[in-house]
This record gives structure tokens, C-alpha cells and sequence, in this order.
């Protein structure tokens, strides 16, 4: 019987609530750290104030922005530019936000696969509420029926990957009628509280996603 292969180390980083410029700055800098090898593989979980952001496609989804800077400017939201793919979307308070710096290579280097994990780490987090959540074909992200809990927006680059996923724990849902979210208008939005019913902590959430995640991508996860 050969041993078994050791699991390559994903170290978790708990930033607590982090500005969105001051999160972009610091997964730039991680990026180049990873790529020149002097830190290993990272999860950031982490939390923003009230922020809308849009993507690097076309107009990055701005046009899917329904409120008027002035309404935003009320409500102390800015929009920020991210320089990921994915459309407008919505970041606050009781969302658990995932930046993973990870170097795909050697054996996951699969745009497609890389999305769709990501998905299923959300998928399972729903499935420790008893929520069945789940994929709709063509679309990215983690649904509950028609509402989506889960979206993602990812950068890889050159198998390095940054940005990725806002799972909705306690999130103010009321928000999302700021936006048209990821430019998807005939589809809802929930939230982990709302589809049980209950109260939840954002940091119960962030140790199942963690755990959920170093199961996905084969890591053992060191914090």
C-alpha cells in the first residue's frame, strides 16, 4: 500500500471588517508574495463595511447600479473597482467575504473547476443549516431555489488566485435593491438567517466555510 500523499497547508486568516480598497491592497501584495513562493497557500475571511463593487468586463456592470449617487452617498456606500471578472455586486456587514491567495499549479489549473469549487464549498456550508442549495446551469454562485446566498468573482493569474466569494450569513438583504445583482434581474437574493429562520454568527459560518473549504481543495488548515 503506497502512504498517503500529504496534504499541501492552507493557513486561515480571520481580518475581521476591512475597508474594500484596504482588501484589494492587501491581496496585491499577498499575490506577489505567494508567486515568489514566501508565503504558502491563504484563505482571508473577513467582512466589509457597506460597499458596492464591479467587475472588469464591459462596464464592469455599472449600468446594473439602480441607485443614484446621491441615494448612495446617503446611505455611506461607495463603488469600488475591483479588477475581477463578475458584475456588480454587493459587500456588507454579516457577509462572510473569501479571498483565497492560492497557487493552482500543479495538478488544478481549471478555470472552470476552480468556479465550481468555490460553489460547493458554499454548498456545504448550506447543508450544515439543512438548506439545500445548489447550481443553476449558466449561472455562477450558490442558489437556494431562485435566490442566490452565495456569489463569486474571481482573478487568477498566472495560476494564482485572488477575489472570490460572498456568502450571506445576516447581510442587510434590502441592499441588493441598490443593484441589479450580477446583472441578473429575474433572480432574488437570501441569506443564511433568512432561509432558517434564525439568528447565526458570521463566525460560526466563517469555521464551516474554512473547514468546507480545506476539504474542496485537498489542504489541511492551519490558523
Amino acid at each position: 500500500m503506497s502512504p498517503a500523499v500529504a496534504r499541501r497547508v492552507l493557513q486561515v486568516r480571520r481580518l475581521g471588517t476591512v475597508s474594500y480598497p484596504e482588501a484589494l491592497a492587501i491581496q496585491r501584495a499577498l499575490v506577489e508574495e505567494r508567486r515568489a513562493d514566501r508565503v504558502g497557500d491563504l484563505l482571508l475571511l473577513l467582512q466589509h463595511p457597506p460597499v458596492i463593487t464591479v467587475g472588469v468586463k464591459g462596464d464592469g456592470g455599472r449600468a446594473n447600479v439602480v441607485a443614484t449617487p446621491g441615494r448612495l452617498a446617503g446611505l455611506g456606500i461607495s463603488v469600488e473597482e475591483t479588477g475581477r471578472g463578475g458584475d456588480v455586486t454587493y459587500h456588507g456587514p454579516g457577509q462572510v467575504v473569501g479571498y483565497p491567495i492560492v497557487d493552482l499549479r500543479p495538478d488544478r489549473q481549471d478555470v472552470h473547476r476552480y468556479v465550481r469549487d468555490l460553489e460547493e464549498v458554499m454548498i456545504r456550508t448550506c447543508a450544515d443549516y439543512g438548506l439545500e442549495a445548489g447550481r443553476i446551469k449558466g449561472l455562477t454562485g450558490a442558489w437556494i431555489g431562485a435566490d442566490k446566498i452565495g456569489a463569486i468573482g474571481v482573478r487568477i493569474s498566472r495560476w494564482i488566485t485572488s477575489h472570490g466569494f460572498a456568502f450571506n450569513v445576516s447581510t442587510r438583504l434590502d441592499h441588493f435593491q441598490l443593484i441589479v445583482p450580477c446583472g441578473i434581474a429575474d433572480r432574488g437574493v437570501t441569506s443564511l438567517e433568512k432561509a432558517t429562520e434564525r439568528s447565526i454568527e458570521v463566525e460560526e459560518v466563517e469555521d464551516r466555510i474554512a473547514g468546507h473549504f480545506g476539504d474542496v481543495f485537498e489542504r489541511e488548515i492551519r490558523t
